[in-house]
């Protein structure tokens, strides 16, 4: 589906024409590496998310699910105040939402052990709350088995070549690949916990947004976490606070892999701050054990980033 052009002027007028009482406050576009909606500052607290292909459905996904969560959960969510419909050319559902204010997770945190067992808490308060109701998962999407992704994996390794160490990142998928699958009921996942979405108020963790990922599945992808934000010592810390077994720390650095590898090969000339965002998830995958070798294929592709 081709990407739909946007902008401050077309804002201003599905607002004019849906919710008019908000049309005349000042309208600034935010600037983010995000794929899935282009984001507009409405006044100083509110938000209009105008949805790119990626990100169809997630309005109305949102408005169903967030406010049963919030209550149960330990971090602010996204509180929609509208929902708009197609007009003035714009094909999809969009929505207003309460701003939330802070920055996001990308070198913004004062202690990352604390933020390892903040954002834990959050995890494990979502994957408590009761499925009754969800919809069913589609294919290949956040929470599915791993195995659903194999293919998008290893046509991604083959695609970024020499860019990276493939043989290492597919022996790692492998091995990821193989361990036992999630069989205990599934839960609810938020299924995109990428910095990005994690956002910050002086150091500390404060509220998650960006539910578009959210689906009932295995846990392990909520690991994104370990490789995307947290290193060394927080990264335990993590891991600790959700008391989690091998075969599921092991699926969520797949999880890992199976997010970085299809960015770094769709976005790297076009997506700068995606590339280097999968790129470090993809060093920390690397490093992510007591292999030399690793360390040091690690340490390559990050200086290549770098450079």
């Amino acid at each position: 589906m081709p990407e739909i052009e946007t902008g401050v002027a077309l804002v201003r007028r599905l607002l004019s024409g849906q919710f008019p009482h908000w049309a005349d406050l000042p309208i600034r576009p935010v600037s983010s590496y995000g794929t899935d909606h282009d984001i507009f500052r409405l006044g100083d607290r509110l938000a209009v998310r105008l949805p790119r292909p990626g990100g169809v459905g997630q309005a109305a996904k949102e408005a169903e699910w967030l406010p049963r969560f919030a209550p149960h959960l330990p971090l602010a969510v996204p509180e929609q105040l509208a929902m708009g419909q197609p007009a003035e050319g714009f094909p999809f559902e969009w929505s207003v939402c309460e701003w939330l204010p802070g920055e996001d997770a990308n070198g913004t945190i004062d202690d990352l052990e604390q933020v390892a067992a903040d954002l834990a808490a959050f995890v494990m308060a979502l994957h408590k709350f009761d499925v009754t109701g969800a919809h069913p998962r589609l294919p290949g999407n956040r929470g599915c088995p791993l195995a659903e992704g194999d293919e998008a994996v290893r046509r991604s390794i083959a695609e970024l070549g020499d860019r990276i160490d493939g043989e290492v990142t597919l022996r790692l998928w492998e091995e990821s690949l193989n361990a036992p699958v999630w069989d205990d009921p599934e839960v609810w996942v938020h299924g995109d916990l990428l910095p990005g979405n994690l956002i910050v108020i002086d150091g500390r963790l404060s509220a998650v947004i960006d539910f578009g990922g959210l689906n009932v599945g295995d846990p392990a992808c909520d690991l994104l976490p370990a490789w995307n934000v947290f290193t060394g010592a927080s990264r335990q810390r993590f891991r600790a606070e959700l008391a989690l077994d091998d075969a599921t720390w092991l699926r969520g650095r797949g999880w890992a892999l199976c997010q970085a590898l299809p960015a770094l090969s769709c976005y790297w000339d076009t997506n700068l701050g995606m590339v280097r965002q999968a790129s470090r998830a993809l060093a920390e995958v690397l490093a992510d054990g007591p292999s030399a070798l690793r360390q040091l294929r690690a340490q390559q592709l990050a200086g290549r980033v770098a450079g």
